[in-house]
């Protein structure tokens, strides 16, 4: 019969569609005998899935005669009026009413869908007052070993899988004989039902689940966890439109609990990998392979096998290519019938090789990049011509980077193609022969600005460019022509534009000129007219539009003059001048000096927006939070005096400055949406996502922004940093390096190597590492001291700890670094809580909160004052942090709440503050409280739950607040409290914890927990 929903013919008899799974119509409700050799799926759905058939006429004339085991349990308090009916073989509880209360804790609200294991329900967990999934074996099951096996592998192997788009298993349960487990509740429904109901999805919102989907899978396979049977149904769609993959484990546990014979294939027919209906081993490509069946049902509504039945299409997969996805649909842009078609690969080499891969060339053709995809095994490769500097020093290597350097050239010198690849463009110094001091370095700016109207040009950051040529075999602090495509090359740079500004009575001329840096081929010149001194700046934007057409601009001249009218009017030129001071001496890192240039601009022209958000950013750099954000607002009110692309960057740094991390999220997104090139947007716009604490989108933007800028020190440090608190802490390690090669006088490339080493358990390369930073001068010292003492608290050396911190606070008060200085006095009380000395706890607080009122001293001081016994004060504190507006601070509030009551011993209403707090930042230590919160509860299993939350992020712990203040002492007590309750678990595993905690600590003999774990592993 033909589907109503899809309208493919199917067998008769069928139950459900080959194509879409949909239920057909027109078997009288009876159960239908399999047709096909028996394949061991488990369709759970949650909310939104195929409802609980409800007693009809035709399933009362069903067979009821099903064996005693599986009566309902007397505790359920179901009316014996209502039997329990078995369709297909598996049962439906049409009868659990809402109110049935199971194991005194669990108040079943709705059944949510049912499959080969049993029945997924909808219920409140009064205990902690909030809504789960609970998954209920079959009755009849129960009784097998085996089965239960299967389950409690289930849970084991998901709650390995921590990731937002992954749904969150709770535990294992058991209440009269009825095995269950409860896992997160999503509000919305199944990726299939939206299937069913739409047909297909537009290809914009088809790549946004895709790519969830691929982070979900990369979190899984980082584990060793192969899904083995993804599908639409396991893959749910809450209201915000987030996808969360469900069911991690359930097919590998089959194996592992000896359900499955060897050759027996485990998925669902219609989305299984060739390998899979070979009974063949399969690992993380499979899972890759059934991706791109999915994605291409999303696109085109169809599946890539067409047959008769769902057990032909599945073996079709073994004998032949998939079905081009243009003959379904021609309208699917041609790069994402690429990416499909590489997932269906029949060879697994062939495929894309991890979920990564995948998400990021979707997230190439989201950015409009032409993402070339090998299809096949070789491709050609192009080589690059020789340079003619051979005095180029080592230690300044002309590095070309491979095709992309050859790819960018290419559009410089042949006919540009529709769409553009990034292109970078060091503008060089302008040689004034006017005489007049005021056009040095004023018109090389704003030049700067004009480029950056295009949307692919990416200009290179001066200051930078100067420091790299003072560095050459002939140092210059010019950047004249020649020393200035010797920085270019080195740094990968495209281009370089050259200048002159000449007075021909009362009009000026000025010309620009651009060079392929390698070749010095000319690739444009130009020439503008300005009647008047006060007309020059106006006439930059005519200036470099011949330019940025020869690099590949379409727009037209006229448009792009217009488009950056209003920012190049200035009340005063000598405004602008000192502007261009102020960005010399920033580049330097002089930004006290900076700050003051800047100061000077805007007093000259009260309207030039540049002026303030220079000073904001300075600001910023030394610390004055507040004065940054007074300045970013006044920047805020003349955004009309900009160019978009840095309205767009104002507006995202204004958001920074005040942590609206959404609003921030969004206007960088925007901005690199439309300028690709801007690898500053690229970089800041990781930091917004960092700061949200989503790890994953951080790191993926951070790697785009070293993309585009390969050299640039920035870029690179925070790609490292990233990739340590997203816990991969080789790249972070191998960066950190990258850093330390670029400017071996980095201190912040110290650190994150440190950082890295740390994460690693390589203690004593730490230490020395640290030791080396101490020798630096500038922040070295302090950052040392940091670090160090960090180190000897994280392994229990606490009176040594002590010492370092209280010298290092001296030095910072000395030096009137009042930030600094709390930092240290925040790291002082940790010390002598660890060390159990409350009243040397409460006086460091103090003496933090005295050189700053900063959202994060005031956290950290109230912690202690809560932990040392003034629950007061803490709450105090509290208010403060909660009467502000960003998420940040009031998260903060909620968590000083939350430890408050805990302290009173109102685990409640603790939990319910934690879990509000948790909601509004999902940071490490709010899963540290909440798992301390559940053990105090007795309820070990969500506080063990919590604890792997901790270890698994660990890489975020090397610097809770992301500014410098090194935060890994906090991991050890993990340890000892996972211990605590695997204890309570009756786990024997509870004395690794505790043996873990030991390892760390032991030695030193200094800390107070010892003779209690020590008595707790004799018992």
């Amino acid at each position: 019969m033909d589907c109503p929903h899809c309208k493919t013919r199917n067998s008769p008899g069928a139950a459900t569609c080959s194509n879409c799974r949909a239920p057909l119509s027109g078997n009288g409700g009876k159960a239908v005998a399999a047709l096909t050799p028996p394949v061991i799926t488990d369709s759970v759905t949650l909310d939104g899935g195929s409802p609980a058939p409800t007693p009809s006429s035709s399933q009362s004339t069903l067979d009821d005669s099903r064996p005693a085991s599986m009566a309902i349990p007397a505790s359920w308090s179901i009316p014996s009026n209502e039997p329990v009916m078995v369709v297909g073989g598996a049962i439906s509880l049409a009868s659990v009413k809402p109110g049935v209360l199971l194991g005194n804790r669990y108040e079943i609200i709705a059944i949510l869908g049912e499959g080969g294991m049993g029945a997924v329900y909808k219920a409140r967990d009064r205990e902690l007052d909030r809504m789960v999934a609970l998954k209920v074996i079959r009755p009849e099951l129960a009784g097998r070993p085996e089965i239960l096996q299967r389950f409690k592998q289930e849970l084991i192997l998901a709650r390995k899988v921590t990731h937002r788009n992954v749904i969150r298993i709770f535990d294992l349960g058991d209440a009269n004989g009825i095995k269950f487990i409860t896992m997160e509740f999503i509000e919305g429904r199944d990726l299939k039902s939206q299937l069913v109901e739409k047909g297909k999805l537009p290809p914009e919102e088809a790549v946004e689940i895709v790519q969830q989907v691929c982070l979900a899978l990369e979190a899984a396979h980082s584990e060793g966890v192969v899904h083995r049977d993804l599908k639409p149904q396991n893959i749910m769609m809450d209201q915000q439109g987030r996808a969360s993959v469900m069911d991690f484990g359930i097919a590998r546990s089959l194996e592992m609990g000896g359900m499955t014979q060897t050759g027996a294939m485990i998925g669902t027919p219609e989305y299984m990998s060739p390998e899979q209906v070979r009974g063949e081993h399969v690992d993380a490509r499979s899972d890759l392979f059934t991706l791109g069946v999915i994605f291409q049902e999303l696109l085109t509504g169809k599946l890539p096998f067409q047959a008769e039945t769902a057990m032909a299409s599945m073996f079709m997969r073994t004998r032949e290519r998939a079905i081009s996805l243009h003959k379904f649909d021609a309208s699917v842009p041609q790069q994402l019938a690429d990416i499909v078609g590489k997932c269906l690969d029949p060879d697994p080499k062939l495929r894309f090789q991890s979920a990564r891969e995948i998400y990021d060339a979707l997230e190439s053709w989201k950015q409009g990049a032409a993402t070339s995809l090998s299809l096949r095994k070789h491709r050609w490769k192009r080589k690059l011509g020789a340079l003619p500097w051979a005095w180029i020093a080592p230690g300044l290597a002309l590095v070309l980077v491979g095709v992309t350097a050859f790819v960018l050239r290419s559009r410089l010198t042949l006919k540009p193609a529709t769409a553009h690849a990034p292109v970078s463009v060091l503008v060089g110094d302008f040689t004034n022969q006017t005489g007049d001091p005021i056009f040095d370095g004023t018109l090389e700016p704003m030049f700067n600005v004009a480029l950056e109207g295009a949307s692919f040009i990416n200009a290179f950051n001066r200051g930078n460019a100067r420091k790299l040529a003072q560095g050459l075999p002939n140092p210059t602090s010019k950047l004249d022509e020649q020393p200035a495509r010797l920085v270019a090359v080195s740094q990968g740079v495209s281009a370089v534009v050259t200048g002159e500004l000449s007075r021909r009575g009362d009009s000026y001329s000025i010309t620009a000129e651009a060079l392929d840096a390698v070749t010095g081929n000319v690739i444009a010149k130009t020439e503008v007219t300005a009647e008047n001194k006060d007309a020059v700046l106006l006439a930059i934007p005519k200036l470099a539009a011949p330019i940025r057409t020869a690099l590949g601009d379409t727009t037209p001249e006229s448009v792009q003059v217009q488009a950056s009218a209003g920012a190049f009017t200035t009340g005063s030129l000598e405004a602008v001048h000192q502007y261009g001071i102020a960005m010399e001496q920033q580049f330097s890192g002089n930004m006290e000096e900076a700050f003051k240039t800047f100061s000077k601009a805007a007093e000259l022209d009260p309207n030039f927006a540049r002026a303030y958000s220079g000073m904001a950013a300075t600001s910023g750099n030394l610390g004055r939070e507040q004065d940054a954000e007074k300045y970013i607002k006044l920047a805020m009110e003349h955004v009309d005096r900009m160019t978009e692309r840095e309205r767009y960057r104002i507006r995202g740094l204004y958001y920074a400055r005040t942590e609206n991390w959404d609003k921030c999220i969004e206007e960088y997104s925007a901005l690199v949406k439309l300028y690709p090139a801007d690898n500053i947007g690229e970089r800041n716009l990781a930091s917004c996502y960092v700061f949200s604490r989503d790890m994953a989108k951080g790191m993926a933007e951070a790697r785009r922004a070293v993309e585009l800028a390969p050299k640039d020190i920035a870029s690179r440090m925070n790609f490292a940093l990233d990739a340590c608190y997203s816990g991969d802490f080789e790249t972070c390690d191998r960066e950190g390096r990258e850093v330390q090669k670029l400017n071996p006088g980095y201190d912040e490339g110290s650190l994150v190597m440190a950082y890295a080493q740390l994460a690693q358990g390589q203690l004593s390369q730490a230490a020395e590492t640290y030791g080396n930073l101490e020798k630096t001068g500038g922040r070295g010292p302090s950052l040392a001291a940091s670090g160090l003492a960090n180190l000897a608290l994280y392994e229990g050396r606490y009176r040594e700890a002590i010492q370092i911190i209280e010298k290092a606070a001296a030095a910072d008060v000395a030096a009137k670094e009042p930030d600094w200085a709390a930092n240290d006095f925040a790291m002082l009380a940790y010390a002598e809580l660890l060390k159990g000395d409350k009243q040397s706890a409460l006086a460091a607080a103090q003496k933090a909160l005295d050189n700053s009122q900063s959202a994060k001293i005031r956290f950290l001081a109230a912690r202690a004052f809560v932990e040392a016994g003034d629950i007061a004060k803490g709450r105090k504190l509290a208010d403060t942090l909660g009467s502000e507006l960003q998420a940040e601070p009031q998260a903060y509030a909620k968590m000083i709440e939350g430890e408050a009551a805990l302290k009173e011993r109102d685990t409640q209403k603790a939990l319910q503050l934690l879990t509000d707090a948790k909601k509004l930042l999902d940071i490490w230590i709010v899963h540290l409280d909440l798992g301390i919160v559940y053990l105090e509860a007795g309820a070990f299993a969500e506080a063990d739950s919590e604890f792997d939350q901790c270890i698994k992020r660990r890489g975020e712990v090397l610097e809770l607040f992301m500014d410098d203040m090194p935060t890994y002492s906090y991991l050890p007590p993990v340890y000892y409290d996972q211990g605590r309750g695997r204890e309570g678990l009756k786990s024997p595993g509870f004395a690794d914890s505790y043996r873990t905690y030991l390892s760390i600590r032991e030695k030193a003999g200094e800390d107070p927990l010892i003779p209690e774990i020590r008595r707790r592993l004799q018992q």
